[in-house]
Parts: structure tokens; sequence; C-alpha cells
């Protein structure tokens, strides 16, 4: 009887050898005459026990990480293949406290399937959602992902069901399905795991987008930093196509939607959405002034729904299981789940998916475990690059929307990156600054000159010139930058460089009088 071991075909897993513990695996099996079937799932996500080696017995997965190519021999020497215990054996894999105490909706297929595999993902309540969405009238589509609560997942936060329902309304011979797949931020991942451990996922969300609003075409624009998500979409798209998910007759419903991926050369500003539709219709990607609104006027000025990788993804599950199920998840204004990728000097390093409502503290240490160094956190980012620096008194802060906003932060795309208290937070602010002045489109002045200025101006703090004199100076370009920036890349900037002014004076050589008395909040208000 042949047994199932799963080895994870995620770039991370692969990084760290799942290619070579796999193969590995395929020749010891075959040495010592025992009958595998090797499955290349997604990854679980996590990252600091891969390579992931599942076994299933009897119907139970039972893990061993992390694993190397050297270990594989010692593995079947202790008969793991029939659950033989081993140094790295971890038990059942669904008992992993990481990973049992997590609400995984958006995830739920991830690490468990096959990603390219139809039958796996029709088997796991794949299409159960498009085959409820047929059934319904545009109106009751875009009324359905109103009722879920469901807002983007990117940073903005945007009501889905206001967007879709702009577009639904619109009048345009052609309208869009466009996936903003230009992951940017430091620290996350879970775009990424989404398009290469379960794209049929996205797929089915954007093309019960397409339903929604009356759109025949969509695009998944994808930064070239992300070739292993490129190739597994496009695999997917085409055995879509052929099993009749994906062309011209959609399940035989007479709807038509076809996708592409297109590779963007992984510019930050193109995270923006007109940025990025720029980039799409072949022009360098500098931001658009708005109105109009691409939902009325957008790619190659038609009708277009914009949504992140994750919005689209919780798509499905709503359709499948009905709006009040997801909205039943999450606190206030943000209902449903967030994935949250835990990155930086870390513990447990990794992609955790709960409800709304979960303090920072308990992701950072519950799950995180704290630091990877064993000291104590100082600071942690939120919401990428040009997020605040939250320090250790406001961890007990829910991740909500709403509740980061009041203290100045932002939720963004949910990923997290931790430092410990040897980080120079003065240098932290700089590379913020320096992080806005290489990616800036160049369009407005604000974005373009104000962060170049702020890193001339921030050099002579770390060189002591002037100290108190620059600081005043950085204050006031943040303040012209935040008001005055055509889009969030210069808009978003002060938020990491006033929190790490604000919060770690003593890093600037600042006492907290000379820091200011004003909150990052009402500053960056």
């Amino acid at each position: 009887m042949s047994v199932k071991i799963f080895v994870p075909r995620d770039s991370t897993a692969i990084a760290l050898g799942a290619n070579d513990v796999a193969n590995a695996i395929t020749s010891q099996a075959k040495a010592k005459g025992v009958e595998i079937t090797l499955v290349r799932n997604g990854s679980r996500g996590m990252f600091w026990l891969e390579p992931l080696v599942e076994v299933e017995i009897n119907g139970e997965r039972l893990a061993y990480g992390p694993v190397t190519e050297d270990d594989v021999k010692s593995l079947f020497d202790a008969n793991f293949t029939q659950g033989g215990q081993h140094p790295l054996s971890l038990g059942k894999t669904e008992q992993i406290p990481f990973l049992k105490n997590q609400e995984r909706l958006t995830f739920a297929r991830i690490g468990i399937t096959d990603p390219v595999s139809i039958d796996d993902y029709v088997a796991h309540e794949g299409y159960v959602g498009l085959k409820n969405a047929l059934g319904l009238t545009q109106e009751q589509i875009v009324q359905q992902v109103t009722d879920s609560g469901l807002r983007g997942r990117g940073g903005a936060a945007f009501p889905t069901g206001i967007k879709w329902n702009t577009v639904r309304a619109t009048t345009g011979s052609q309208k869009y399905i466009v996936c903003n797949a230009d992951e940017g931020d430091s620290g996350t991942f879970s775009d990424r795991m989404v398009m290469e451990d379960d794209p049929f996922m996205l797929i089915e969300g954007m093309t019960i987008a397409g339903l929604a609003v009356g759109a025949t075409k969509g695009y998944i624009y994808v930064r070239s930093e992300y070739p292993h998500a490129i190739d597994v979409l496009n695999e997917a798209i085409v055995i879509a196509e052929q099993n009749n998910y994906l062309g011209s007759n959609v399940l035989g419903s007479g709807h038509t939607f076809n996708l592409e991926v297109r590779v963007g050369a992984g510019s930050y500003v193109c995270g923006e959405e007109t940025a990025l539709l720029e980039s799409l219709e072949g022009r360098r990607g500098i931001v658009r002034a708005k109105p109009p609104l691409p939902a009325i006027s957008g790619l190659f000025g038609k009708p277009t729904v914009i949504n992140n990788v994750i919005s689209l993804a919780s798509v499905p599950i709503i359709f499948a299981r009905g709006a009040t199920f997801y909205r039943d998840y999450g606190m206030g204004r943000s209902r449903g789940t967030l994935p949250i990728q835990l990155a930086g000097n870390i513990k447990h390093g990794g992609l955790v998916e709960k409800a709304f409502g979960i303090s920072l503290r308990e992701m950072l240490y519950d799950f995180g475990g704290g630091t990877r160094s064993g000291r104590e956190i100082r600071a942690v980012q939120v919401g990428g690059p040009l997020g605040a620096y939250l320090p250790e008194s406001q961890f007990d802060t829910p991740l909500d929307y709403e509740a980061f906003l009041a203290i100045g932060g932002t939720l963004g795309h949910g990923g997290i990156v931790v430092f410990d208290d040897t980080v120079d937070m003065l240098k932290q602010a700089r590379y913020a600054m320096e992080f806005c002045a290489v990616e800036s489109c160049g369009k407005c002045t604000p974005c373009r000159i104000g962060s170049t200025r702020g890193v001339e101006a921030l050099d002579k703090v770390i060189a002591g010139e002037e100290r108190e004199q620059q600081i005043h100076l950085v204050r006031d370009l943040c303040d012209v930058m935040l008001n005055g920036s055509l889009c969030a890349m210069g808009g978003m900037t002060p938020f990491p460089v006033l929190s790490a002014m604000n919060h770690f004076p003593e890093d600037f050589g600042i006492d907290n009088k000379q820091a200011g008395s004003k909150n990052t909040a009402k500053e960056a208000a």
C-alpha cells in the first residue's frame, strides 16, 4: 500500500531545501522498497519548521521538521512512513499549537492540497462559492459581499461591496477585474502564499467578481520577484480553462470570464492602484490624479474593480458558507479574518490567520514566541515599510483597522516586523525616508523632494549636526508630505518617522519634551 508523503513546493520551503528533501525521499523510498506517493503541497506557514515533511496515516497527518536532505535516511531508518518516532517528530500536524489556535478561513486549504490539482481543490469546498454565485443576480452577489463586511485587505480597508457596486452600476462596453498582487511590503508574504499554494481560490474569487459587475476579463498583476507564483498561476489558469471554470461559457452558464497574468518590474509604487494601471497599460508606473476613480474610469479607461489578493481570495468562502458566517468573525467594522505575517527578529516566523480583535501582544508572544535572539522586543512595525513603529506600551492594541488608526498606526497588509532592544530607531526612521526617496514615482513634489530632504536632515541628526533644528525640519517635512502628497507613498512615510521620534526620542538625542507632546495619531491625522 502506497504511503502519502507531503513536501511543500512553496518558495520559502524551496529556499530552505524542500526540493532536495523531496528528491532524497524519492531515492530513499526506492532504495528501501517503500511504495510512496509524493505530494508537493503548499506550506502550512510555519516557516521556522520548513521544510516540513508530513506523512498521512489513517487519514491523519504526522509532521516532521525542519527536515534537511541529510535527515531523510534517518527518517526512513526510524520508519517514519508508519509514524515512527524521530528527533524531528512533531506529532499530528493539526495539533501543533501555532496551527491549532488559528481560525483559518481563507487559508483553510493551504498546506493541505496540491496547489495545481483541481480535484484536490474541488474536494475541499472549491468552486462551491462560484456555483452558488451563478444562481444569483449581480445585485444579489454584490449584496452578499456587502453584508459580509469584507474590506480591502491591501491596506486601505475600503468596503469591497461599495467598490463592486460602483463598477456594477457604471455603464461600460467592457469592464475589468484587476488583482493587485504587487506585494511589496517588508515582512509580507500572504499574497505570495495564496498564489503559490492555492491559486484556484484566487481564480474563483476573481470569477465571482466578474459575475458581480459584468466583467469578462481579468488580470493578475504580479511583481517579477515572484517567479514561482507566476508559474503556478499560469499553470492553474490553463487547468481551470480545461475544466470549464474559465472561458466563454463558465460551467455552462453562458457567462464569459478570461484571466491573464501580467508581470510588473517590482516598483513599490505600483502597489498603488492607479500606478498599477499605468504599468498594466504598458507605461511607467506613475500615480494618476483622482478623480476619476478606477471604478469608473480604470484600465484602458473602462470601469475596473481593483482588489488585493486576500480580498479576492476571501470571496469564495463568503459564497460557499454565506455572508453571515464570514461576518460573525472579527470586531467592530473589521469583519472576518486577517492573515498576519510574522517576520523580522521573531522566534516563530510565519503566517497566522485569526479573526480581527486579537491583540498585537498575543500575536507576538503566543504565536511568535518572542524574539529569535531571546532579547526583549523593543519595537514592531505593522503594515509595511510605511507603517508606524509601535513601542511595548501599545502592544495590547487589538488588530483592528480603527484601533490602529486611533494610535496613529496602520494595519495595512498585515505584515509585522519585529525588532529587539538592539535596534537604532533613528536609523530606522532614516530608512523610511530613504525608502520613499528611492521608490517615489516622482510625480508630486512633497514626496519626491520631501523624502530627499528628509534623508539629508536625518543624516545630520546622526552626525550630531544642528540636531534640534534638523529634527524640527523633519517634522515640518513630514507635515508637508502627509498633507500634500498625491498618494500614500509620500502620505504615509511620516508614520514610521514620526512614530520613531515620538516613542523613541532617546535614539534621536532628544528628551521627551523635545520629542513633542502630540501622539502619532494626532500628528498623522
